[in-house]
């Protein structure tokens, strides 16, 4: 590395710079935020390390600019758009996300997330060889869809040789949780001797002191205050004190030295802060403003302008303080002359938006291109920069009618990104022009999506009801949408609710849909079910839901619409279809990998975690792991029932009862009667299959009063019978056996009907209670659900060994053991060992679950590859590069002590495990 010395003060800083292209080199990746106010250094920082590390390493950087925070994704698209030929080498959905949003294919909007992950796989082939450092200065200029997408890939960062270090004033939330390097002012001795660099004639001392005192370190303040002050000025020690920000002095230092340049120089220098930086579009901009070559000169004189390869100025703050300083005509004249010279085919978005910065009055020809601008961007999947041109392009339509429109359209893609403050604000304006009758019902149903957004309050479902109403005649599509947002928010909160609400939007649904009879599509199916449901209840309900659930399995779902997922996977549960549950989270599941969106694949996921139901709760594992990495990468909200519930059945009583705390903490404070339920059913799972039945009592018995809700609340009347009945309590487990065949018998699936005979066998005696646990077994058998298999021949061996009949009990029993040890619910098994153990007989139960000398990201990449998949796919699911893949895999190999993939599985299966605590 050369000297820092040229760098005063800096030298901690440059040396963790300098560590982590170190790491780089040797191929481990690592994001830093470099964070600092304007001037303070940080370009001088990493223009030193860049200059230092291009003989180590590839370098890239970009700088973001203000004017390009309406363009999507142009942040990846400057930094890799040359890397572009490397796009085949990733999976097809992440080349076919990052090809859309570069606007180098026509399709639908990408999913963010692939495109984040398509970046990191980009950047892993341009770091192959020797590492990449990468630096993006002036990130608080990214478009929003830019800052996620890097935000995405810098997080994803492990093993692939990357240093990414974006450079920011200030540290945004969209960089939270990455690590942070803060530029700070230098030190009173480091700031003297740059102050006596920058005026070599001699300060005041009065005049030397306060500027230092202002400018706190700052050295770009240090260097650019002292010339705004004349030679009066420092001869008397007068200053230009102020009480403006630092940042806003030193902007307005710099134009008081460029007013000082003729007007064309200014114009020059205004036309070269078109964020671009190409060097042809200004020569041919200012061929058009007709400025000759002594512009340039006073330019590059004045220490303004740098023109290379890139059109740059000496400091960023110099861009902002010349666009700041000139006049609106003068901006506008610029503008036009910058339209004019843009490639209308190569360049339209950025040709509209100068064309629409150069435009003062309405103009219907500027509003249309930025309504074009508009679409391409949703294209690309930039939503902000669509409810951007839009906006604009409103501004500058003559038309009220047309006007509207496009405001109606900004508040929408403002809404879709995740803005609706700024989607209100527009509504409000487009309701002071004369609109139609179907706008209006647009603008109502936007007005309420958006407030429900910025409060999620009981109002929020009357709006929707509304709106909805207000939509009927007008756009039946789109109401019943909306009808099927209202129901959700109403059903939403469950306990926690208002049942007012549920109940009034649901016959609001019963009035507007048609009858069941008259139609076979599964969204008018699947939203009249559960409006019959929550209205006349179960039994009336059944017909309607079922034939939803045959025509969701039968056609194609709107996998884009989770609610509509989330009501078919209901109807299969309320159902007691356990089958048709697997079939909705299988199709659900692989359309949101083959389409690659990624915000349904959580939702889908956590469906398919009925693999604990079919007793493969390693599979269960391995869906948890994806919807954390999931979490992780996208900040979706998903609560972690499954990892709740998957702790329960494997009998890990702390981890089980720290998650049950946590999510009914989290349920509570988001008003979700849901997470209570979740938190009761499993808990009490939990304690029964540890034999604590009088904690599963207390915990299932918190759901009798909401089995109307169903789901879960019905399923925990199952626990409770058990529990109540090893604690005595018999006319507690037969209230729930009452209330259990309520919901099961009308039903009357194979599924439902063994519940109802295992919980009956456990409250009668005899020959009759035999016959009900042979039933329960047979048809669990039938319905391939091995856990209750299992639990059905345990509770059965407990009841023969009380009739005093060991020998027939030790056959339920042994069988119960080998069924819950292989699907590894180890405190049921555990139960089925000790009543063995209680008659004579001594089995081991064989812990199985997570390996403690693995980390969560190694076991996650075992357990995929253990089902054959490549690298690639992997890293796809985890949201990791698949260099990050190999690495974990070597530890993984090297920890288990084995050397291929084909050893995993018995490897894995054989980790030696804690036993539940009981």
């Amino acid at each position: 590395m050369p000297d820092i010395a040229p760098l005063r003060g800096r030298r901690d800083e440059l040396a963790e710079l300098e560590a982590l292209v170190r790491r780089a080199r040797v191929g481990h990746s690592r994001a830093l935020v470099a964070c600092g106010e304007a001037g303070v250094g940080k370009t001088a920082l990493l223009d030193h390390v860049i200059a230092s590390a291009e003989a180590t390493v590839r370098t890239e950087r970009i700088v973001a600019s203000q004017s390009e925070m309406e363009l999507a994704y142009a942040g990846p698209q400057a930094l890799c758009g040359h890397m572009m030929d490397s796009a085949a080498r990733l999976p097809a959905p992440q080349q076919e996300a990052i090809e859309a949003a570069f606007g180098l294919r026509s399709a639908a909007a990408p999913s963010p997330f692939l495109v984040g992950l398509a970046l990191l796989g980009l950047l892993t082939e341009a770091a192959e060889d020797r590492g990449l450092l990468c630096v993006v200065d002036d990130a608080q200029w990214l478009d929003h869809a830019s800052a996620r997408a890097l935000a995405f890939a810098a997080r994803r960062l492990d093993a692939e040789g990357i240093a990414l270090v974006p450079v920011m004033r200030q540290p945004d939330e969209v960089f939270a949780g990455l690590a942070h390097m803060v530029v700070e002012g230098l030190g009173h001795e480091d700031a003297r001797e740059i102050l006596r660099l920058a005026v070599p004639g001699g300060l005041d001392q009065r005049v030397r002191d306060q500027l230092i005192a202002e400018a706190r370190g700052n050295p770009l303040a240090l260097r650019e205050l002292p010339r705004a002050l004349n030679p009066a000025q420092i001869a008397s020690g007068l200053t230009l004190s102020s009480t403006l920000p630092l940042e806003n002095r030193i902007e307005q230092s710099l134009v008081v030295q460029l007013a000082s340049l003729p007007a064309p120089a200014r114009s020059l220098l205004l036309a070269a802060a078109e964020p671009t930086g190409d060097p042809g579009l200004l020569w041919r901009a200012s061929a058009v403003l007709g400025l000759g070559p002594d512009a340039f000169d006073a330019a590059k004189d004045a220490e303004a302008l740098v023109v290379g390869t890139r059109v740059g100025f000496r400091h960023p703050l110099v861009r902002s303080a010349v666009y700041r300083a000139a006049s609106p005509a003068d901006r506008r004249r610029v503008h036009d002359a910058l339209a004019d010279v843009t490639s209308a085919e190569h360049n339209p978005d950025r040709r509209a938006w100068h064309r629409a910065s150069a435009t003062l009055h309405p103009d219907d020809g500027v509003a249309a291109d930025l309504e074009r601008s508009a679409a391409r961007a949703r294209t690309r999947g930039g939503p902000a920069a669509a409810g951007a041109f839009l906006e604009r392009a409103a501004e500058l339509t003559p038309s009220p009618f047309h006007r509207g429109q496009r405001l109606i359209a900004a508040a929408e893609a403002k809404h879709d990104a995740g803005a609706p403050g700024a989607a209100l604000r527009l509504l409000e304006s487009a309701r002071a022009l004369p609109l139609t009758t179907l706008q209006e019902a647009l603008v109502a149903r936007l007005h309420a999506r958006a407030g429900y957004a910025l409060r999620r309050d009981r109002s929020g479902v009357q709006h929707l009801l509304a709106a909805a109403q207000g939509l009927e005649g007008l756009d039946p599509v789109l109401a019943r949408d909306t009808y099927v947002e209202a129901l959700a928010a109403a059903t939403y909160g469950g306990r926690l609710g208002d049942a007012e609400q549920v109940a009034a939007v649901a016959n609001a649904i019963l009035a507007a849909t048609p009858a069941a009879e008259e139609s076979d599509r599964a969204g008018d199916l699947i939203l009249r079910g559960q409006a019959l449901l929550a209205t006349e209840g179960q039994e009336a309900a059944i017909a309607t839901l079922r034939r939803a659930q045959r025509a969701f399995l039968e056609q194609a779902p709107d996998f884009l619409e989770l609610h509509w997922m989330w009501f078919a996977s209901r109807a299969a549960q309320d159902l007691w279809d356990p089958a048709g549950l697997r079939a909705l989270a299988d199709r659900q599941v692989e359309l949101a990998r083959t389409e690659g969106v990624v915000t349904v694949l959580p939702i889908a996921l956590s469906l398919l975690l009925v693999q604990m139901t079919d007793g493969d709760l390693d599979g269960a594992e391995a869906s948890c792991d994806e919807i954390d990495a999931i979490k992780e990468a996208t900040g979706n909200p998903l609560p972690r029932y499954g990892r709740l519930l998957l702790a329960s059945y494997r009998g890990q009583v702390d981890e089980a009862e720290r998650w049950g705390e946590r999510i009914r903490a989290d349920g509570q404070a988001r008003g979700e009667g849901y997470a209570l339920s979740a938190a009761n059913f499993s808990q009490a799972v939990l304690y029964n299959g540890l034999g604590r039945f009088a904690e599963a009592v207390a915990c299932s018995r918190r759901e009798l009063p909401y089995t109307h809700e169903l789901n879960l609340a019905m399923r925990t009347l199952l626990e409770l019978v058990e529990a109540a009945t090893h604690t005595g309590e018999y006319a507690l487990a037969e209230s729930a056996l009452r209330q259990l065949a309520g919901v099961t018998r009308p039903v009357g699936t194979t599924y439902a009907l063994a519940v109802l005979a295992m919980a009956e066998a456990q409250l009668r005696e005899g020959e009759e209670a035999e016959n009900l646990y042979r039933d329960a077994i047979k048809r669990f058998e039938h319905e391939r659900i091995p856990i209750w298999v299992g639990r059905c021949r345990l509770l059965y061996g407990e009841a023969l060994n009380r009739q005093g009949r060991p020998a027939d009990a030790h056959e339920q029993l042994r069988a119960a053991h080998e069924v819950l040890t292989a699907c590894g619910l180890n405190g049921f098994a555990q139960r089925a060992a000790d009543e063995l153990r209680a008659s004579g007989e001594t089995l081991r139960v064989r812990q199985r679950g997570s390996a403690a000398q693995l980390t969560g990201q190694e076991l996650n990449v075992a357990r995929l590859a253990r089902e054959e998949l490549t690298n690639r796919e992997i890293g796809a699911r985890l949201f990791i590069s698949a260099h990050t893949v190999e690495y974990h895999l070597r530890k993984v190999f090297a920890k288990l002590g084995i050397k291929r993939r084909t050893e995993l599985k018995p490897a894995l299966a054989e980790l030696t495990l804690t036993s539940p605590k009981t």
